[in-house]
């Protein structure tokens, strides 16, 4: 056996100390809700790159979410920029709850993750391509997914959201506050009210382009209960134009075994798993195409066509919750008022069920009401 010039050896300790890594972004902007941001950007970087921002799940970190999910190794292959947020927060989940992150601009983790964006964008040394820039999580991530889909709809271009829920679904008017109702699939509304939920936290008066959203989740998911599927799908349908329960064709197999892929049109497509746990399997490869960073621009690779018909029917009272030790924060009783986008009413709720002015307690079923 050869071994290693001295050459060689110091040749091969300098290839290690420029390798990419991920690096902490500490003054990208605004941080009221002090979130954090690493960054990562490959030694190859692509000609006016993309900007991917890949959001951990609760109980996750950046470092997480970068060792355990394909996003580093696929901008390697294709020279875009991955930005991670990490949540400030001691359970590891994201603020999809509150008015100031359920809002445009308006304090909390969507607009931290909103301006780390930003930075990226304004520095010259990159020259990231702001009209290819897109958004991905898990559990907590990818209800943050949707919600920076809803509240920064001309900032990012696609999102793809794996177990999540609508945006908005789970606001309980506190940063932390765990929705039972929400997570356990019994917030179910309209395509019109999910969609008007998700308009109402975007900028005012905003009539551009939104993101393209793919939504998965699998059907043996017992912590974000695969309802929500349903319902995720009937808001980015309401806010497209689509008609929730006529998709444009389902894909058996699509992406594999076991899965089946419902395709609206251009700007949505849900990917159902059969047996699939909340420890869904992330698929880099299709990301990288409904992104556009690979493929057609977007188009969705069909193996076999089924007819179309209505979603999935799913049940899911014989559940049971492995969120259920998590602690609901209520708000206090008496003389109170709850605010924009917190629930006011249903069976069990037990909290305000007045809203601040100028809002109203809106009736969506018999488990959820919201202040809209």
């Amino acid at each position: 056996m050869q071994l290693p010039t001295l050459a060689s050896g110091f040749l091969a300790l300098a290839a290690l100390a420029h390798a990419a890594q991920l690096s902490q972004i500490t003054n990208f902007g605004a941080n009221p809700s002090g979130a954090k941001m690493y960054l990562y950007v490959p030694d190859k970087l692509a000609a006016n790159p993309p900007i991917v921002v890949a959001i951990h799940y609760c109980t996750g970190t950046a470092q997480a979410y970068f060792t355990g999910t394909p996003y580093a190794r696929l901008a390697d292959t294709h020279g875009f920029i991955v930005i991670y947020p990490e949540s400030p927060y001691s359970g590891g989940c994201w603020d999809v709850s509150s008015p100031a992150s359920l809002t445009h601009n308006g304090g909390g983790n969507s607009n931290a993750i909103a301006n780390m964006v930003q930075w990226t964008l304004s520095q010259p040394h990159y020259a990231a391509d702001p009209s290819r820039v897109f958004a991905v999580g898990t559990s907590s991530g990818a209800m943050m997914t949707n919600v920076l889909a809803a509240t920064y709809p001309a900032l990012f271009r696609a999102g793809s959201a794996y177990a999540g829920v609508p945006a908005g679904c789970f606001s309980t008017g506190t940063e932390a506050g765990w929705n039972s109702t929400c997570a356990n699939g019994r917030s179910v509304a309209t395509q019109d009210a999910w969609a008007a939920t998700a308009r109402a936290m975007g900028p005012a008066g905003y009539a551009g382009p939104r993101p393209r959203m793919r939504v998965s989740h699998g059907s043996a998911d017992d912590v974000i209960y695969p309802q929500n599927f349903n319902e995720t799908l009937k808001q980015w349908a309401g806010v497209f134009g689509y008609a929730y329960g006529a998709p444009r064709e389902a894909l058996a197999g699509v992406p594999r075994a076991g899965w089946t892929t419902h395709v609206y049109g251009e700007n949505l497509v849900g990917v159902y798993g059969a047996g699939v746990t909340h420890d869904i399997p992330i698929d880099g490869a299709a990301d990288m195409e409904w992104f556009g960073i690979t493929g057609g621009g977007g188009a969705v690779t069909t193996t076999t066509r089924v007819a179309s018909s209505t979603l999935v029917t799913l049940t899911t009272t014989t559940r049971t919750s492995s969120a259920a030790a998590v602690t609901t924060t209520a708000p206090a009783l008496g003389g109170c008022a709850a605010a924009r986008w917190a629930q006011c009413g249903g069976i069990g709720f037990g909290g305000c069920k007045t809203c601040v002015a100028p809002y109203t307690c809106k009736f969506s079923n018999d488990w959820y009401s919201q202040c809209l």
